[in-house]
C-alpha cells in the first residue's frame, strides 16, 4: 500500500520559502503528479484580479482548455513548452496569491474529512470545459471571476485529492454554464463583436 502523499500546498511552500530563483519548470518538476492541479492554479488564479483579467482570460481559458484535455486523455505529464519552464518565478506574488487562496479554503477544510483520488478523466472534461467558459467573452457581472474562481477550485482538489472540493467545483461549474446559458444572445453578441475587432 503506498503512503498518502503529502498535501501539495505544504511542499510548495517549502519550496517557494527556499534561497535562489526557481522557474516554471522547476516547480513544475516539484509538483510530479500533481502538476495538473498546479498548472491549473497558476493559469486561473490571474483570472481573479479585475482589469488584469480582462486580457488574460481568453488566454488563460484556451490554455484551460487544452491543459482538460490532456488530462481527460489520461496523459501523465502536461505538454509544456520549454520557453514557458524557462521562465523565472516571482515567489512573492505566488505566496501571496497562495496564501489568500488558502484562506478561503480552509472554510471547506471539515473536521474527520479524509483526502480520496480524484478520477483525473472527469476532472479533465470539467476543467476543459470551465476554461471554454472563461474564455468567452462575456458581457455579465463576474463573467470571468466566477469561472477562474471555479478553476481554482477544482485546481486545489487535484492539488489536495479532496473529492469534496471537485463536486463542488463541478456543481458550480454547472452554475456558471446556466448563468451563461441565460444570457446567451448578449454572449453571442459580444463574441461577433470580438471576431470582427480581430479579422480587421
Amino acid at each position: 500500500m503506498q503512503p498518502t502523499p503529502k498535501p501539495f500546498f505544504a511542499t510548495l511552500h517549502a519550496l517557494l520559502d527556499a534561497e535562489g530563483e526557481i522557474t516554471l519548470g522547476e516547480l513544475l518538476e516539484a509538483a510530479g503528479e500533481q502538476t495538473y492541479g498546479l498548472l491549473v492554479l497558476l493559469l486561473s488564479l490571474p483570472n481573479l484580479i479585475p482589469g488584469l483579467n480582462v486580457g488574460l482570460a481568453p488566454v488563460g481559458g484556451i490554455g484551460l482548455m487544452a491543459l482538460g484535455m490532456q488530462l481527460a486523455w489520461g496523459k501523465a505529464q502536461p505538454w509544456v513548452p520549454r520557453r514557458i519552464k524557462a521562465q523565472p518565478i516571482h515567489k512573492g506574488r505566488i505566496k501571496d496569491a497562495l496564501a489568500k487562496l488558502e484562506t478561503q479554503l480552509s472554510r471547506f477544510r471539515w473536521q474527520g474529512s479524509q483526502r480520496r483520488h480524484v478520477s483525473p478523466r472527469w476532472m479533465g472534461a470539467i476543467i476543459a470545459w470551465t476554461g471554454f467558459l472563461l474564455a468567452l467573452p462575456v458581457p455579465l457581472p463576474f463573467g470571468n471571476q466566477l469561472p477562474a474562481a471555479i478553476l481554482c477550485l477544482l485546481g486545489a482538489a487535484l492539488l489536495e485529492e479532496r473529492l469534496a472540493w471537485a463536486w463542488i467545483g463541478v456543481a458550480a461549474s454547472f452554475g456558471n454554464t446556466l448563468y451563461f446559458a441565460f444570457s446567451f444572445d448578449l454572449i453571442v453578441r459580444a463574441s461577433m463583436a470580438a471576431f470582427h475587432v480581430l479579422v480587421k
